[in-house]
């Protein structure tokens, strides 16, 4: 019996040896000459996540002993900063690059693709139109436009591509009449355009196709997919969703001091900050020091609700901006400015509607001094109206009026009265009595 057992457990793991080899035959196989192409996508929105994922990745293939990147580039475009700082990642490795355009490279993503050894382009592909656009769709202004027309100029001629192409793309005023260009328009390549005015090497129709172009037909391929905390940074750090995460944060924390106890706005407040802080430090781009900065703010600011003078509170609010600032860099500024601008509009609308019912309760004082409530500054004489009297002074129209061997000062309501004229009390209100001519039958 167990020598049965003894055999069939040798035969077990034959069997397992048997799969690992076939397993171990197939790397070998895949992996042909024994090189390696590293396939990086390079999608949506060109922002500080995507530089921080290339970044890593780039790294890691070096480290790996990758002989060939393949950047696959379908972008609108995006932040100009994180154009420049991946490009200078391309131009610092030693690892051999190539963009393959696999649907449309525009704006960022034209200056990314003119930065690799060589461009690909699939069919029905497009590259080009990459003018320096702000936030609100309009140009970014001369001195943006010019270092950015600098930059293309530079990544063209890079691998000698006629830069007159580069600047066709970011300046509406060229004209190319070989291509129909016409001014007022930026320059927008096909596939097969770019291949003809030298901007693109090769067209092909799939990975296969570009993989033998490249000589890697059996080579090794290594996808370098996006982590979930990547998509999250690459989310967090979008330019669009940064003022939003923001405006949430502050505004959810400002009405939480309006609010009973810790409920949804503090919460929602909460999470948009720490979403916004997660980002950046997956991203590469914030690191504790942001953080703690930030959050000693913050508590500077509610003890600045407690304690009197203001200083407290200054350097709580300059504490909060540098953490914001060393999060997201200098251009956070217009970020936090929305941010600002939201909080101070939402917290007014919020404060008319539901009033003070949080902390900040004890700290402001909402009863009224009124007379209605006992509060009287001077006692109120209700018991002259309708008397009579004899003007001590002539009222022009303040003076005073003998009532009773009492001189009391009166004003008349508004005509002049001399003095020893006879006149009656109209009206008391507060410390003001108004006097007017008596009848004679008064």
């Amino acid at each position: 019996m167990n020598m049965k057992r003894t055999r069939l457990l040798i035969y077990a793991l034959c069997f397992i040896w048997g799969i690992y080899g076939l397993l171990a035959n197939q790397e070998v196989f895949s992996a042909g000459k024994g090189k390696t192409v590293t396939f990086i996508p390079v999608e949506h929105e060109v922002e500080r996540g995507l530089e921080a994922f290339l970044e890593r990745n780039i790294k890691k293939a070096e480290t790996d002993g990758t002989d060939h990147i393949v950047l696959e580039i379908y972008t609108p475009g995006g932040r100009v900063d994180a154009a420049i700082h991946i490009a200078k990642l391309m131009r610092e490795t030693d690892i051999p690059i190539t963009a393959y355009i696999v649907k449309n490279a525009f704006s960022a993503g034209a200056y990314i693709a003119l930065n690799a050894d060589e461009i690909v382009m699939k069919p029905s592909t497009t590259i080009g139109s990459a003018a320096v656009i702000d936030s609100q769709g309009n140009t970014a202004g001369q001195k943006a436009e010019s270092a950015w027309k600098a930059e293309m100029l530079a990544a063209a001629e890079l691998n000698d591509r006629d830069p007159l192409y580069a600047e066709a793309m970011v300046d509406p005023d060229v004209e190319i009449p070989a291509l129909g260009l016409k001014k007022e328009k930026l320059l927008t390549l096909t596939a097969s355009e770019a291949v003809k005015v030298g901007y693109a090497e090769k067209i092909v129709e799939d990975r296969q196709e570009l993989l033998a172009y490249l000589n890697l037909e059996e080579a090794k391929v290594v996808e370098s997919e996006p982590t979930f905390a990547d998509k999250i940074a690459r989310f967090v750090t979008n330019p669009v969703i940064v003022p939003i995460l923001l405006s949430l944060g502050s505004l959810g924390l400002v009405l939480e001091l309006y609010t009973p106890g810790f409920g949804i706005a503090g919460s929602i407040g909460a999470l948009s900050l720490f979403l916004f802080f997660y980002g950046h430090m997956i991203a590469g781009l914030a690191g504790w020091e942001a953080i703690i900065l930030f959050v000693i703010g913050f508590i500077l600011i509610i003890l600045e609700l407690f304690l009197p003078g203001g200083i407290i509170g200054i350097i709580g609010v300059i504490a909060m901006l540098t953490g914001l600032i060393l999060a997201g860099g200098s251009g956070i500024l217009l970020a936090i400015a929305i941010a600002i601008i939201i909080t101070i509009i939402g917290s007014y609308f919020f404060i008319r509607s539901f009033g003070y019912n949080g902390p900040l309760k004890r700290l402001v004082l909402f009863d009224s001094t009124s007379s209605e409530k006992g509060y009287l500054s001077h006692s109120e004489r209700i018991d002259l109206t309708g008397k009579t009297g004899i003007s001590a002074t002539p009222l022009r129209p303040a003076g005073s009026v003998k009532i009773d061997d009492e001189y009391i000062d009166v004003v008349s309501e508004g005509s002049f009265i001399g003095k020893g004229e006879k006149v009656k009390i109209v009206k008391v209100s507060g410390g003001r009595v108004v006097v007017r001519l008596a009848e004679n039958n008064e």
